[in-house]
């Protein structure tokens, strides 16, 4: 036990980990030497929403404008109108 090799990963603390790193690996069961540890296959881990994709954004472009423009019809109306005054009480 005292000979085998230790895992390399860093503490809280800073320090290197002191657990035996696992059979044919550098690093420990906690520390990702475990069996299944890691990405799958795959990488399943890295698939992405498509909200940024140029079909989406493509799509977002009108609305988008849509949006724009009514927002400045809004502002154009509201400066246009009389401010209200507020009621009096009795």
């Amino acid at each position: 036990m005292q000979t085998s090799p230790r895992c390399g990963a860093r503490t809280r603390n800073g320090e290197t980990c002191r657990a035996p790193a696992l059979h044919g690996k550098t690093r420990c069961r906690m520390h990702g030497g475990a069996w299944g540890s890691g990405a799958p296959m795959g990488n399943q881990n890295a698939r992405t929403h498509g909200a940024f994709t140029r079909d989406r954004i493509a799509e977002q472009r009108p609305i988008r404008t849509l949006l724009d423009e009514t927002r400045t019809l809004l502002i154009e109306i509201m400066s246009d109108c009389p401010p209200k005054r507020p009621a009096q009480r009795k």
